[in-house]
């Protein structure tokens, strides 16, 4: 693959981003990006938009894979065209639908154990029920249901609608253990049978761009920073972007009956246990608004307070919660006093309230076998000094910290190179390099102090 060139595409909730890299290594040689629209739902078109933004630098790659944000729900009618803006994995007006499937087909053991997963409302299977039931017109006209990288990877040339087995996991209607679709809990959604696209084999090459580019499969974006980061079995990779997420590569899969765990697939082959929560680095731009502070300034209030920020918790479920499934939520701050109400102690709550909610979603993976080594940590909340500074204590293991990168773009590219080349396993690109970091204290107080007002918190 001397000489080639590949592109990967991360579509996020908020905007596209491509790099352009060398096929032997992953040497990054271009980049660019391109803002979408802001909300819960939005028209694909406009992901394609901003893809063709990058065109001539699409253009230059001899290989191209997609990973986009997961579970967003595109409906499609008999001819292919658009029923209704597609429902985004952050839209939680189907929680009621979700916990109206589980009971009806059998309780979340039952779920667990047929898709790896109990849905709540970011899932695909819900945001289905909740059309049928508030928009009925356009259940009936829907005959075919893609996720987001499915579909900008048929635009990009794929003859036949093409998902991979990553990213069918988080649909809630196919099942990671047996690599199968479940028609039935489709149907039980959307009220009638629908086409899904057919799901491809890790490193296939599934079509071909209009300029002669080789296409991945692509996948979803956690399977996308998996493969970007390049994960060993006892690493632990969080997250902090527009959501938090907590996820580990697995040679077995997960069926959490709790529901805290998804049990999804990655990109090569493996499984990719995972948890996520709705609040991740907004909880900092909260702070730095409540604050008059920009971020730079809240990391430094936050390391200028004690630990345990004099007695002030805060609960970070500014816009309802995933996990713990609370999609009603709202955040508290409690423990104000005279004393301790400074703009260090509530910068100092802020962080401690974001790590805190990641380290129990490392503990649930824990719960479901996948024991920690190391923890890496990524994401915009990642550039964070206080983040860094604060996570060893919380998350009790050194946090290796890799230099800020596109990793679900990196990992799409990764894939593309795979399927250029045709080989049983992706390329062996070199680790990013990434600073270390430890504490010798333990947070065990202030972790059992936020688990306190986690527990004590009525759902609003």
């Amino acid at each position: 693959m001397a000489g080639n060139l590949v592109a990967g595409v991360d579509s996020s909730t908020q905007s596209t981003k491509v790099v352009l890299c060398r096929a032997e290594d992953g040497a990054v040689v271009a980049e660019a990006s391109a803002p979408h629209p802001g909300g819960t739902e939005c028209h694909p078109g406009h992901w394609w938009d901003a893809l063709s933004q990058a065109r001539e630098l699409l253009e230059r790659a001899d290989a191209v894979a997609v990973a986009a944000q997961q579970h967003g729900m595109i409906a499609l009618d008999g001819a292919g065209d658009v029923v209704r803006p597609a429902l985004l994995w952050n839209d939680t007006r189907s929680a009621p639908q979700a916990r109206a499937l589980v009971d009806e087909l059998g309780g979340a053991t039952a779920w667990a154990e047929r898709t790896g997963s109990v849905p709540v409302a970011s899932f695909t299977v819900a945001k289905l029920r909740w059309m049928a039931e508030n928009e009925p017109g356009n259940a009936r006209r829907t005959e075919r249901v893609l996720l987001p990288h499915d579909w900008l990877t048929t635009r990009l040339g794929a003859p036949e609608p093409v998902t991979d087995r990553g990213d069918a996991s988080g649909t809630g209607y196919w099942s990671p253990a047996s690599g199968a679709y479940l028609p039935d809990l489709l149907r039980a959604a959307l009220g009638h049978d629908a086409e899904t696209p057919r799901v491809a084999a890790p490193g296939e090459r599934v079509g071909e761009t209009a300029w002669g580019a080789a296409l991945g499969p692509g996948t979803g974006d956690n399977m996308g920073a998996a493969l970007g980061l390049g994960l060993r079995p006892g690493d632990v990779v969080v997250s902090i972007g527009t959501s938090g997420t907590a996820f580990a590569v697995s040679g077995e899969p997960a069926a959490d009956a709790s529901g805290l765990v998804a049990g999804f697939a990655d990109a090569t082959g493996r499984f990719l246990p995972l948890v996520c929560t709705l609040n991740a680095a907004r909880v900092l731009s909260a702070a730095a608004a409540m604050t008059g502070a920009t971020l730079d300034e809240l990391s430094a209030l936050a390391l200028a307070a004690a630990p345990g920020a004099g007695g002030v918790a805060l609960l970070p479920y500014l816009d309802g919660e995933r996990t713990p499934d609370r999609p009603r939520a709202t955040g508290v701050l409690a423990g104000l006093t005279t004393a301790n109400a400074t703009r260090e102690n509530i910068a100092r709550a802020a962080v401690e309230a974001l790590l805190c909610s990641l380290a129990d979603a490392v503990d649930h993976l824990a719960a479901q076998g996948a024991r920690p080594r190391r923890t890496l940590l990524i994401g915009g909340g990642a550039r964070s000094a206080a983040v860094r500074a604060l996570a060893p204590a919380i998350f009790g293991t050194p946090v290796t910290v890799p230099e800020p990168a596109e990793y679900v773009a990196l990992g799409a590219a990764r894939q593309a190179a795979w399927a250029l080349a045709g080989t049983p396993e992706p390329p062996a690109w070199p680790a990013p390099p990434a600073t270390e970091h430890t504490s010798d204290r333990t947070a065990a107080d202030v972790r059992e102090r936020y688990a306190a007002l986690r527990d004590s918190a009525p759902e609003i």
